[in-house]
């Protein structure tokens, strides 16, 4: 099925991969992105590995109701986490996206 040399070829990849991942992953938490509710009222920046950078609400906010500021804040960190989500998705797969056998849409790592 394979010889030595197709294994010792795909071992090499895979340890490619490995340390490509590896990058990727360290890179993601200097990337950053903001998530904002209320027209940009309410902003959370946090990293694409979700540790919370910044929290901003607008100072007309902070006389308002307590419970739409809470749902403000809430609908914000939503925000932010599908974008570190989406951001880490897209730049994991541009690293696996010549390796054969991984299936489109795989999230990775493991």
């Amino acid at each position: 099925m394979f010889n030595k040399g197709q294994i010792a070829g795909l071992m090499k990849q895979a340890q490619a991969m490995q340390d490509n991942m590896k990058k990727a992953q360290d890179d993601l938490g200097n990337i950053e992105v903001t998530g904002e509710s209320g027209a940009g009222l309410v902003k959370v920046i946090m990293s694409c590995k979700y540790d919370v950078r910044r929290v901003t609400i607008a100072p007309s906010l902070l006389s308002d109701d307590k419970d739409m500021l809470e749902d403000l804040v809430a609908a914000a960190f939503n925000a932010a986490v599908r974008k570190a989500e989406d951001t880490s998705t897209e730049k994991m797969s541009k690293i696996t996206a010549g390796m054969p056998g991984l299936p489109g849409g795989m999230k990775l790592p493991f």
